[in-house]
């Protein structure tokens, strides 16, 4: 790359990389260099560890054998049969294929891991990694093999392996050969020399990259669950009462809980159909035709009225309901900054230092944290079908017709075969339980407690890809209540920008027809962002 070229590449230096970088790489096609300081470090410490070796100083999986089978010396003289045999036997992934994006993450977060330089592999193993993003050579990655230690071995074997002109990469989404790749571009394979295969497999980069991936579309998600709450608490002529930011930043500033209090506030802002408290207060008053108007009740005794001074949890509790998803999600996006700018092979090498013989391929804290992510995005599903019920259900939608049917109820079901498959999908999201704790031994025993790290990274995405329906589900039923209350003109700047999106692409529900073609186009529009830019295109900044 020239210099200019270069100053708009994503660097990979193994210290500084982002996560919107990584994105940028997997999903934009963003092109990116190793800057030539890192190539020189990874010179110079390829160079100590091959003295170490010369020095016939036993080395783990450089004059071992691999996992229980350390007591095997093996000559160095052996080293590619070594570690070409390593990449081969751990080839084993099965499954389904990660898709193109998603594979080129885990290249990126693998290439970032050993940039940082403790790994000891050569320089041009970096360059190689590096070509494979700018020319789009993707390996082809199976999703299911990984126990997140030692690190994601058969994840990541299938991208070593292309490096030796074995396996497979991706072809207009099919998997070709890749030793035809590979010569149709004048690419010679690599030879993987001491200790490189196992640099390249032993890691935490296939959870860590389709972590990084599903945390940060998980952000957009969450947005859009404020969004379509600020909607229908419009729609339904909710109070503004539970957003007011004293009850937040001073009362219980949790970030999470502050920040979507703000977000909601600003999604609101300009509403003529939300009340405050005090409008609340006067009507209940009013109501109870007791206050000689002053706001306040002059009789003893109880009275019915016809007044909600508060409103049900799905309503009043969206700060700390949804908030806490935030909080999730900036848990998970601090271990996935350190993760993505971590060494997590084994062993590793500092200079002047003892070899460190350790553990960092565990992928323990990014199982957590993908477990934790799961959990919270399965709630974010909850509250929305909870919502979607609330506009469907003519006994707790303060007005508007059963199931939102704009013509003869009965005769039309408007909604209600809606609703059925944002219920489903919160029941199938509740049987997707926690991976980190599913520890099964491996490798005779050697690998004995494994973290699942990767599947909690799938498990994650899977939620997430869910709530994208379940969501698309009340955004359609929100706008819907728009056209059958007759709101359009009350509502705020924000939510006429999402009425209009949606209504875009959507007609108005008028009679019964086919449904899932509208759900379906809805949530692409959801995982693609379309709402989010929407509300950004209309002026209103959201956090």
């Amino acid at each position: 790359m020239t210099r200019t070229e270069t100053e708009h590449a994503v660097a990979f230096d193994g210290e500084g990389l982002s996560i919107a970088d990584l994105r940028a790489v997997a999903e934009q096609g963003a092109s990116c260099w190793v800057p030539p300081s890192v190539l020189e470090r990874a010179k110079e410490s390829r160079a100590r560890f091959e003295e170490i070796v010369r020095q016939e100083i036993p080395i783990y999986g450089v004059t071992t054998g691999y996992g229980e089978m350390i007591y095997m010396l093996v000559a160095t003289e052996k080293e590619v049969e070594l570690q070409t045999n390593l990449v081969r036997s751990h080839s084993a992934g099965v499954g389904p294929l990660f898709a193109e994006h998603e594979a080129r993450a885990i290249v990126a977060a693998r290439l970032n891991a050993l940039a940082k330089g403790y790994s000891a592999v050569r320089p041009e193993v970096l360059e190689r990694l590096a070509l494979y993003l700018n020319l789009g050579i993707t390996p082809a990655i199976p999703e299911i093999g990984s126990l997140g230690a030692s690190g994601d071995l058969a994840t990541l074997s299938a991208i070593a392996i292309t490096l030796i002109g074995e396996g497979y990469v991706l072809r207009d989404g099919k998997k070709v050969p890749t030793g035809e790749v590979l010569r149709s571009l004048n690419i010679e394979p690599l030879e993987l020399r001491f200790k490189e295969g196992l640099a390249l497999i032993n890691g935490t980069s296939g959870m860590t990259g389709l972590g990084a991936l599903v945390v940060d579309r998980a952000m957009t998600q969450v947005k859009h669950a404020e969004i379509v709450s600020a909607l229908m608490i419009e729609t339904l002529r909710g109070s503004t009462s539970p957003f007011l930011p004293e009850g937040h930043d001073v009362a219980r500033p949790h970030q999470g809980q502050i920040d979507t209090a703000a977000n909601m506030r600003a999604l609101m802002q300009g509403s003529l159909l939300t009340v405050e408290h005090s409008d609340l207060r006067r009507e209940v008053a009013d109501g109870g035709d007791k206050s000689g108007g002053d706001g306040k009740l002059h009789e003893e005794g109880v009275q019915r009225t016809k007044v909600y001074l508060q409103k049900a949890y799905s309503l009043r509790a969206i700060p700390q309901l949804v908030g806490s998803v935030r909080d999730t999600l900036y848990h998970a996006q601090n271990k996935l900054d350190i993760e993505i700018n971590s060494a997590t092979d084994n062993p590793l090498f500092f200079e002047g230092k003892e070899i460190f013989h350790g553990a960092n391929f565990h992928g323990q804290p990014i199982a957590f944290a993908m477990d934790f992510v799961t959990i919270a995005l399965t709630q974010l599903g909850v509250l929305s079908e909870r919502q979607t019920n609330r506009l469907l259900n003519r006994h707790l939608s303060y007005g508007l017709p059963e199931f939102l049917v704009a013509g003869d109820p009965g005769l039309n079901s408007g909604f209600a075969g809606a609703q059925y498959p944002a219920t489903a999908l919160i029941a199938e999201n509740r049987t997707i339980g926690p991976a980190s704790t599913q520890s099964v031994p491996s490798n005779g025993d050697n690998q004995d407690v494994v973290s699942m790290g990767l599947i909690a990274a799938r498990n994650a995405r899977r939620v997430l890809e869910n709530n994208e329906k379940i969501l698309a589900v009340e955004l359609l039923a929100a706008v819907q209540a728009v056209d059958i209350s007759g709101r359009y003109e009350g509502l705020s700047p924000a939510s006429k920008a999402v009425y209009d999106k949606v209504r875009s692409r959507i007609p108005t529900l008028d009679r019964d027809r086919y449904m899932s073609d509208d759900i379906e186009a809805v949530a692409e529009m959801l995982a693609g962002g379309e709402v989010v830019r929407a509300v950004e295109e209309a002026g209103i900044e959201l956090r």
